[in-house]
This record gives C-alpha cells, sequence and structure tokens, in this order.
C-alpha cells in the first residue's frame, strides 16, 4: 500500500475526502494544518489521525509516500518542496506555485530526486472530458480547427458565500478566492482538456482585469475577469474566458469541418458530451438540431454526488499517482504537464490590458488515456480504437 498524508485541512479537502469514499483501499496514514483546531475538526469529522506538523507527517508516511498539499495557494511552492526535499511525491491542488521560477524549480526538485509530481485539476481524467478527447481522435466532428472554452461563474461577489461551508465545517475561502483570482482558480479545468487534446500551447494573446474591487471584500483583489486565444502546435485555436461577473456558463464547443463537439459543464464529469453534424440543405449551411449523444463502451470511474457547484472526483488524480508508484509506471498527470498549465494560467492571469502576443517556453507530452476510454459506443462510422 502506498501511504497517503493530507497538508490542509481547509474546504476543498472536505471535497477530497467525499472522493476518497469512492476508493476505500487508500490507506490516508495522517493529516495536519496549521491550524491545529481545525485539522482535529477535519480528523474527527472524517475518522482519521491529526498530526502536529509537517515533519510529523512525513514520519508517518514515510519515504516513497504520497502528500497532498491542499494548502492555500500561497503556501502551494513552501510546502510542495519541503515534502519533496523529504523523499515524498507529491499531488498538489491547482496551482503548482504562484510564480513560474518556483513551479520549474518543483519540478526540477522532483526530477533530481525520482519523485512523481502532480496539480489540480483532474477532471481532465474523468469521463466527460476523456469522452471528449477520445471524440477527437477518432475524427467524429472531422478535423478541428477552433475551440470556445467558457469558465464564468456568476456574480460570486454577491453571492451568500458566508453560508458556504464544507462537510467538516470548512468556510468557503472568499480571501484566497478574491486575492488569487478567478484565472489561476479555474482556467485549469479547461486547460488541462484543451492541451490533452491539442497538445502544448505555442503562444497567447490575453488580457485580464479587475472590474469589480469594491465588491471583494479584501485589499488586493485580483482579475475577476481574463480571455485569451490560444494557439496550440496542433494549430488548433481556442477562446477561454474567465469571470466571476458574468451569468454562470461553463459550454465547451468545439469546431470541426463535419460539425460541433458540445459539453455543458467541465465540473461535471457526467455532463454529456454531443455532436451535432453539419451539412447543406437547398441554399443553407444547416448544423443539426438535434445531437448525437457520445458515449463508452466500458465503465468509466465512480462519480460522487454533487456538492455545491461541482460534481467531480477528486480523487481521480491522487489515484493515478498512487497507482504509478505502486505499478512503477509513469503518471499521466505528470510534472510537465503540471509546469505547462502553470505557465499558460500565469500568463493569462499576469496579462493586464495589454494585448501583445506572449510565448509559452514549456512542452508537455500527451496526455494518456484512462484505461477504459479506448472505444466510443455510437454511430457505427465513429466505431473505431481511439
Amino acid at each position: 500500500m502506498v501511504k497517503i498524508g493530507i497538508v490542509g485541512t481547509g474546504y476543498v479537502a472536505d471535497l477530497y475526502m467525499r472522493s476518497f469514499a469512492s476508493f476505500p483501499g487508500l490507506d490516508i496514514v495522517g493529516v495536519t494544518d496549521i491550524a491545529i483546531d481545525r485539522s482535529e475538526r477535519f480528523a474527527r469529522h472524517w475518522g482519521l489521525v491529526a498530526l502536529p506538523d509537517l515533519a510529523a507527517l512525513a514520519e508517518a508516511i514515510g519515504p516513497g509516500g504520497l502528500v497532498l498539499n491542499l494548502t492555500n495557494p500561497a503556501a502551494h511552492y513552501q510546502i510542495s518542496r519541503q515534502c519533496l526535499e523529504a523523499g515524498l511525491n507529491v499531488y498538489s491542488e491547482k496551482p503548482l506555485a504562484l510564480e513560474l521560477e518556483q513551479a520549474r524549480h518543483l519540478c526540477d526538485l522532483a526530477k533530481e530526486r525520482g519523485l512523481l509530481l502532480a496539480s489540480a485539476p483532474c477532471s481532465v481524467l474523468g469521463e466527460a472530458a476523456q469522452l471528449m478527447a477520445a471524440a477527437v481522435r477518432a475524427d467524429v466532428a472531422g478535423r478541428v480547427r477552433l475551440v470556445y472554452a467558457e469558465l464564468d461563474d456568476d456574480y460570486i461577489s454577491k453571492a451568500p458565500y458566508s453560508l458556504w461551508t464544507s462537510n467538516s465545517g470548512a468556510p468557503w475561502p472568499s480571501k484566497d478566492e478574491f486575492e488569487v483570482g478567478c484565472t489561476i482558480e479555474h482556467a485549469g479545468y479547461y486547460l488541462t482538456w484543451l492541451i490533452a487534446m491539442f497538445g502544448s500551447v505555442q503562444s497567447i494573446v490575453a488580457v485580464s482585469a479587475c472590474l469589480a474591487p469594491d465588491q471583494m471584500e479584501v485589499d488586493q483583489p485580483a482579475p475577476d475577469f481574463s480571455v485569451a486565444t490560444l494557439f496550440f502546435e496542433s494549430n488548433v485555436v481556442a477562446r477561454l474566458t474567465c469571470s466571476i461577473l458574468a451569468p454562470h456558463n461553463h459550454k465547451l464547443v468545439v469546431v470541426g469541418d463535419n460539425g460541433i463537439l458540445q459539453v455543458d459543464d467541465c465540473w461535471d464529469n457526467s455532463a454529456r458530451v454531443r455532436f451535432r453534424r453539419r451539412f447543406p440543405f437547398r441554399r443553407r449551411l444547416i448544423t443539426s438540431p438535434i445531437p448525437q449523444r457520445l458515449k463508452f463502451s466500458a465503465e468509466t470511474h465512480a462519480k460522487p454526488r454533487r456538492f455545491g457547484a461541482a460534481s467531480m472526483n477528486f480523487a481521480l488524480g491522487p489515484l493515478d499517482l498512487v497507482e504509478a508508484i505502486r505499478d512503477k509506471r509513469a503518471p499521466r498527470l505528470t510534472a510537465d504537464f503540471a509546469l505547462h498549465v502553470t505557465e499558460v494560467t500565469l500568463a493569462i492571469h499576469t496579462a493586464g490590458n495589454s494585448s501583445g502576443i506572449r510565448t509559452i517556453e514549456t512542452r508537455c507530452a500527451p496526455l494518456m488515456p484512462m484505461p477504459w476510454a479506448s472505444q466510443l459506443r455510437s454511430p457505427a462510422r465513429w466505431r473505431k480504437a481511439v
């Protein structure tokens, strides 16, 4: 068994524990948090052991085990570095770090020590993302030319977020959310999908802005809006929008020569992936009003019940690393993948009102599909290995 420890027992840690219930064989040996009372409350709720500090947790895990770094974003680099230096593999909540050079250092350190390092979000390993990627590989929509991705979450600063609490009673981290910003917090949900489907990003043109600073109860609010045009090595172009102002919209539309693929919400592992064929009719070009739903032939993965705005299995990423450690294989979520997502995210976040093109330096290998993502159950003309 690969021993697992958790650092940080705030709001998101409960989402992980809800997902871990899908995989009862995982060996979680302890948790710790800078706030002792919070870690003890969390441990009581989930039947775990609260440990006094990171050193005690590292000792309980032992070399070669796995740490889940679920601390606030500003602490990600420091905690992950300490864990890697202690000989532990690391799965970090997003982002890998708040500065690109820090993220690079973590990746270099992991490679130097022969350890695994990965970062959330892991929804790219979920059914909806894997189904969309399989449809792209199978040329269901023909050659892909353009993608529109939306991550708008409505006017969050007007929401009753003071009432949002996790299973163990942790409050929604509004200070972190408003100071870190919606791009760093959310862009990765679709960036991971896009990079998995179309490869590395070569360059971007982006803008970001804080449009409602007076509505956020923090001294230094981050941008609450960003939009980026992404140019991929595969020649696909994508537009990615993030905001915590515009009405809720999590749609992804993939435009191909033969029609469009669409999914409505990247935060739902069970979201339907649909194809609308395009065809000429008399003197017009028609996109079919009747979508065809795509499915896999095999069973996929366990899906926890919805909590708040999300219906995602947060355990898929940590489980991928556990299996990679156990089987001595490369993980699907690699350090290079996390670094590339981090660089693109930070480039969008820091764009400001400049619309100049920015070159992305990092690259990552293609994401290996999940074992059940090999065959589409769909009309006969689509039935081919993907």
